[in-house]
């Protein structure tokens, strides 16, 4: 599991993250919430090591997050960043072996690249492996970036927005993916996602958060109502049930 303890960041005056505990269950897929600015992505970005907690203990599967070596972190975790930037001209499948420098040092094995071939294929990648990362369109870069991460092959996934710049058709598919990493490949999965109708049909657990601080955690069914939403977004969501799920309705 993941525990968080006290989690606080700040930037200046501004407090970013203010003082969060949560426990995210080992397994299954866990979504955080929130309106813009209520600290979601920084919350991710701490967990993972990429920011500098100003207070606060964060422990993953075991591990103290502040005080593990950082090949034994990348083995044990990974993420995708809300922005990602190259600084060289990589090819699609050159970019994915990335994800394996932590188990093969930059001397990959067979096993490398069956992991390198197999995340390529899930995100339908293989017909252009051996293009330019900059050649592709933004959904295809997200994908490549995305095959990247599960390439890694970790037993936590944390993924920030990994539906930016994917169309209706990759966003289901994306997070069908991600729930088949839960429930057969027994991963545990974080979800930084801002569609609360993907959160609700894909989650087992949800985190909402609003001005830096965690308001609400529970399942679908307890974070899915209208009270609990416009504490959290400040308007009126009207439920609806659709085939067992609760989709929040606030277009009109």
């Amino acid at each position: 599991m993941i525990t968080l303890s006290g989690v606080t960041k700040s930037y200046g005056s501004a407090r970013v993250v203010d003082g969060v505990d949560a426990t995210i269950p080992a397994g299954g897929v866990t979504s955080i919430i929130g309106p813009n600015g209520a600290g979601k992505s920084t919350l991710l970005g701490l967990v993972s090591r990429l920011q500098a907690m100003d207070a606060g203990v964060v422990e993953v599967g075991g591990l103290d997050v502040a005080r593990t070596d950082s090949r034994e972190l990348a083995r044990t975790m990974a993420i995708l960043r809300q922005e990602n930037h190259l600084t060289m001209r990589l090819k699609v499948r050159d970019l994915v072996a990335f994800g394996r420098f932590p188990h093969s040092g930059g001397r990959p094995t067979v096993e490398d690249k069956e992991h390198i071939e197999r995340a390529l294929g899930q995100l339908d990648l293989l017909p252009m492996a051996d293009r330019f990362v900059d050649e592709l369109s933004g959904g295809q870069r997200q994908r490549a970036f995305i095959a990247m991460v599960l390439a890694q092959d970790t037993r936590y996934l944390l993924l920030d927005e990994p539906l930016n710049n994917l169309d209706m058709r990759h966003s289901v598919e994306m997070m069908r993916l991600v729930r088949r990493l839960a429930d057969e490949f027994g991963k545990t999965v974080v979800v930084v996602i801002h569609d609360i109708n993907f959160a609700s049909c894909y989650s087992d657990t949800i985190l909402a958060m609003r001005g830096g601080r965690l308001l609400h955690q529970g399942s679908p069914a307890e974070i899915m109502r209208p009270e609990v939403l416009r504490d959290i977004y400040e308007i009126d969501i009207r439920i609806e049930e659709i085939e067992g799920n609760r989709i929040g309705v606030y277009f009109a």
